[in-house]
């Protein structure tokens, strides 16, 4: 089958969106020294900070593309729980954010730490949170998440391995967040922007 090419300045990625249709059995809770802090209705460049400090390695970018009123709207809906990720010290180093806005279903919207904490096993602490949390919640029937080939290589799997199955798969195109400032432009170094020139190359 022939390639089909992505613009000059954008990028492509396949989504994978899991389901969990059953509660999961009840287990130990995986170690970890930090503790979830509810948010309840954050301002938005609180929120932002803490979503960048999360998400650019990964190009996240929906959250900040969105001006104050939407982002406020979406964050301060009731149906819309989020809690930050606390170290000992109390500084703020992760995020799980929960949508209950569908009626029987929880998305784990947000879900992440930054990146200093990857591969310590705190993920699998943070999981057992939020699947706790999101089937607590009266008539929730279904939990479902989604990721994409620019969410880290792991990702995937370790949704299957909290007990996700995948029912779709879609094909995402959008511009390159980098070229229009929302994210800064040395981020996510491993996924090269194409066909725009570099600053360097722009200046001469």
């Amino acid at each position: 089958m022939p390639f089909s090419p992505i613009a000059d300045g954008e990028l492509g990625a396949i989504v994978t969106s899991l389901e969990m249709t059953k509660r999961p059995p009840l287990r130990a809770l995986p170690a970890s020294d930090l503790r979830l802090e509810p948010w309840h209705a954050p301002y938005a460049d609180k929120y932002r900070t803490l979503y960048r400090r999360i998400g650019e390695p990964w190009l996240w970018f929906s959250r900040l593309e969105m001006d104050d009123e939407t982002l406020i709207a979406t964050i301060h809906d009731p149906k819309v729980r989020i809690w930050a990720v606390v170290d000992r010290r109390g500084i703020e180093v992760g995020i799980l954010e929960l949508d209950f806005r569908t009626d029987g279903a929880c998305e784990i919207a947000f879900f992440g730490l930054i990146p200093e904490l990857g591969g310590k096993g705190h993920g699998k602490w943070l999981m057992a949170m939020a699947l706790q949390l999101g089937w607590a919640e009266a008539g929730v029937q279904r939990m479902w998440v989604h990721t994409c080939t620019l969410d880290g290589p792991t990702a995937l799997a370790f949704y299957q391995k909290a007990g996700f199955t995948a029912y779709q798969r879609q094909l995402e195109t959008f511009a390159d967040p980098r070229i229009s400032g929302l994210i800064p432009r040395d981020a996510a170094p491993h996924i090269p922007i194409i066909g725009v020139p570099s600053v360097h190359q722009v200046d001469g």
